[in-house]
């Protein structure tokens, strides 16, 4: 097993209330909820489609559903959780609009992990080397990446502005540590605690 902790991961746990109910979606191994139940004591459930990742999931003593998250929040109530996380997540996702409803109806609040494709490193690979970018955090070559959708930070800023959804706090990250001068420049990864005027709303 890898000793890399992810930045975003430090973050997250910081801003997760202890005792509280969680909602990991794209759980991938369970990390990250296996970190906050030992830290956080939350109550924590996970949904993940890949078999690998329910498996390890499983192994871990973890609540998990196989799912796509997509598709497969219509079981959950309203404001269901305390915290509803997508960690490295939304940029794979197809209807992020609606993804981001649902996930703020079942959810008191959420907290929101995107890789920012408007880091430095990222516009010299495709600006001068003319080639899509490919990194520790960008892994992926373009012809095999999950992701589909690219976003920067101000993206998602904006996007929360159009769309009415509130951000509590947002942290900006290059190296593991806060960036907070140039963030759309300078920062590998961001992290947004968002809520919605909508969140208890069921898309119509």
């Amino acid at each position: 097993m890898s000793g890399y902790v992810r930045p975003d991961f430090d973050v997250v746990t910081a801003w997760v209330p202890h005792g509280a109910t969680v909602l990991d979606l794209g759980c991938g191994d369970g990390e990250l909820l296996t970190r906050l139940q030992r830290e956080r004591g939350i109550k924590g459930y996970g949904v993940e489609i890949d078999d690998a990742g329910v498996v390890a999931c499983l192994d871990r003593g973890l609540n998990v559903l196989q799912a796509n998250i997509e598709s497969g929040l219509n079981l959950f109530a309203d404001a269901a959780f305390d915290v509803v996380i997508l960690s490295q997540t939304l940029q794979a996702t197809r209807h992020t609009e609606a993804l981001v409803r649902e996930v703020l109806r079942v959810g008191k609040s959420a907290i929101v992990t995107l890789p920012n494709f408007g880091h430095w490193s990222v516009r010299w690979q495709l600006g001068v080397g003319g080639r899509m970018p490919v990194s520790k955090r960008l892994p992926y070559q373009w012809y095999d990446t999950p992701n589909v959708h690219f976003s920067t930070i101000k993206d998602f800023d904006v996007f929360c502005v159009e769309k009415g959804i509130a951000v509590e706090r947002r942290a900006a990250l290059a190296g593991g540590r806060e960036v907070r001068f140039l963030p759309n420049v300078r920062a590998e990864t961001a992290v947004f605690q968002i809520r919605g005027a909508t969140a208890n709303t069921r898309p119509v």
